[in-house]
């Protein structure tokens, strides 16, 4: 049973619900893992929670911590989130980083992979044509690897090795996309914007015929990094978004 398990990191994002039509593509138990850290953009947890239900998560855990406590990132700060940048090219680490992120989300996922005795962790890390941060290498997840079975009871004695698998990190968006859909991912259900818009949504009641109510509802911004990665990958796999139809 080991081998089938798999702990998943799961933003709700593209590309870590991709990851886990993979890792079931692949016939692992899923064990998905989501974290409310202070994020700007926690509307991702409402992704990650359907995603984790549409893929048959054997359970869905999301763990609480605030981040905003320590800083140094837009996504955790009073810092504005870059908009509109014409050029997507990394020459820079962007002020979207949030310090130590993936070190500090793998240890969480190491920690529950090696109660479930689960040899498999998978990230949606991806180091082609994105963000440039320096914890979605292959060099650092190998590294981190390397530290996991030095560090834990199971692995030192002999029972797991464990083994961090990021199957997107090569692949451009479009890519992704593509192989999501092939894996039957719906993309309505994700969430990528790193600065949500709160808008006001008119509906029916549930007062009464006639009656209406207003309803604070989140919609992407369409201008943050994300946004505009989100946009040009489905352009180029020539593909609707179908989250976009959905406001």
């Amino acid at each position: 049973m080991t081998g089938r398990k798999a702990v998943v990191l799961l933003s709700g994002g593209i590309d870590s619900s991709t990851t886990l039509a993979v890792a079931r593509s692949e016939g692992h138990e899923l064990y998905a893992l989501s974290f409310d850290y202070g994020q700007r953009h926690k509307r991702e947890l409402d992704s990650a929670r359907m995603v984790a239900s549409a893929l048959g998560s054997q359970r869905h855990l999301v763990i609480r911590f605030d981040l905003r406590e320590i800083g140094g990132s837009a996504l955790t700060s009073d810092m504005e989130v870059p908009k509109d940048r014409e050029e997507l090219t990394v020459k820079h680490i962007p002020v979207t980083y949030v310090p130590a992120r993936n070190t500090i989300f793998l240890s969480f996922a190491l920690a529950w992979a090696e109660v479930l005795e689960a040899e498999n962790i998978f990230i949606g890390a991806n180091a082609i044509g994105y963000s440039g941060y320096p914890d979605c290498r292959p060099e650092y997840l190998a590294a981190f690897e390397t530290a996991a079975n030095l560090a834990t009871k199971v692995s030192v004695e002999g029972g797991i090795r464990f083994r961090i698998k990021a199957p997107l990190i090569s692949m451009k968006k479009s890519e992704i996309i593509r192989k999501g859909i092939e894996l039957g991912l719906d993309y309505s259900l994700t969430w990528s914007c790193y600065d949500p818009q709160e808008i006001q949504k008119v509906g029916p009641s549930s007062r009464g015929e006639g009656e209406r109510l207003r309803k604070g509802i989140y919609v992407p911004c369409g201008r943050c990094d994300s946004c505009l990665f989100r946009a040009k990958g489905f352009q180029e796999a020539s593909l609707k978004d179908p989250f976009v139809a959905l406001w």
